[in-house]
C-alpha cells in the first residue's frame, strides 16, 4: 500500500489528474509533501533497524531465549492455549488471533538478546489485549476486512475516476477513492494505541516478573519505542497523502 501511495503521489506531481496543472508555487508545495512522505517513514525504518541491531548484541543476564520468555508471559496470564511458532523473515513477528499463535521471526525466536525478548513480550501483549477484550484491539479487528479492501483498491478507483473525469461518473469515483484511503488512515489511527499499549504491557511484565534486570529494561524500551515510531511515521505519511488528495480535489 505504501509503495503504491508513493507511485500515485508521483503521478499527481507530474500530471494533471484533476483537470489542472499546478503553478510553480503549488508544484513546489506538492513536491515538499511528496518528499516528506518518503523521508519520514524511511528515517523511522532506518532507526528501528539500527536500534534492534544494536541491542540484539546485548544478551539478557538470565540467558533466556525470546520464545521461552513468550511462553512464560502467556502462561502467567492463563493463555496456555496460545502456541508459539518460528517463522522466517526479519522482524515479521506478530500475533495471529484467529489461529491463537504468536509467531516469532528468525531474529527473535531462540535469541537471548534484550531486543528479541522485548519484541516477543510485545507480541504477547497483543495476545493479552485480545484475551482481555481491550477496546482498541477489538475495534481494529473489526476494521481489518474493510481496510484490506480499501488499501488494495483505493488507487485503482482513483485512476479509473481520473480516466473518466470528463464523464459524470468520474468525480464520484475520485471522491470514493479518497474516502477509501481515509478509511485506511482511520485504521492506522486505531492501531497506534494498540501498539503503544502492547509495548507498555511488555515492559511492565519484563520488569515486574524479573525477566530482565533493571539495567536491561531500558534497552528493550528503546527497541520497542523505535518500533512504535514506525507506526507513527506511517500514519504521518498517510495523512500527508490524504491532504494531497484533498487539496487536489479542491483545485478541480
Amino acid at each position: 500500500m505504501y509503495t503504491m501511495s508513493l507511485a500515485v503521489a508521483a503521478l499527481m506531481d507530474y500530471g494533471s489528474y484533476y483537470g489542472y496543472r499546478s503553478s510553480g508555487g503549488d508544484y513546489g508545495k506538492y513536491l515538499l509533501l511528496f518528499l516528506a512522505m518518503i523521508i519520514i517513514p524511511l528515517i523511522a525504518q532506518i532507526n528501528v533497524k539500527a536500534t534492534f541491531s544494536k541491542y540484539s548484541k546485548v544478551n539478557n543476564s538470565r540467558g533466556l531465549t525470546a520464545d521461552q520468555v513468550a511462553r512464560m508471559i502467556l502462561d502467567s496470564n492463563g493463555l496456555h492455549n496460545i502456541r508459539i511458532e518460528h517463522i522466517s523473515g526479519a522482524l515479521s513477528d506478530h500475533f495471529d488471533p484467529k489461529a491463537n499463535v504468536v509467531r516469532l521471526s528468525d531474529a527473535v525466536y531462540g535469541q537471548t538478546s534484550v531486543a528479541a525478548i522485548g519484541v516477543a513480550a510485545h507480541e504477547c501483549g497483543h495476545a493479552c489485549q485480545h484475551a482481555e477484550n481491550y477496546g482498541p484491539i477489538l475495534l481494529r479487528t473489526k476494521l481489518v476486512p474493510i481496510t484490506n479492501i480499501c488499501s488494495r483498491f483505493w488507487y485503482l478507483v482513483l485512476i479509473i475516476g481520473c480516466i473518466l473525469s470528463s464523464l459524470t461518473i468520474g468525480t464520484p469515483l475520485i471522491y470514493l477513492s479518497i474516502a477509501m484511503f481515509a478509511a485506511v488512515v482511520v485504521f492506522q489511527i486505531v492501531t497506534l494505541p494498540c501498539e503503544f499499549n502492547a509495548s507498555d504491557r511488555a515492559l511492565k511484565t519484563l520488569e515486574r516478573d524479573g525477566i530482565l534486570e533493571m539495567a536491561e529494561v531500558p534497552h528493550a524500551q528503546k527497541v520497542l519505542k523505535a518500533a512504535a515510531l514506525t507506526y507513527v511515521a506511517s500514519l504521518v505519511s498517510s495523512m500527508i497523502q490524504l491532504l494531497r488528495l484533498l487539496l487536489s480535489v479542491r483545485r478541480r
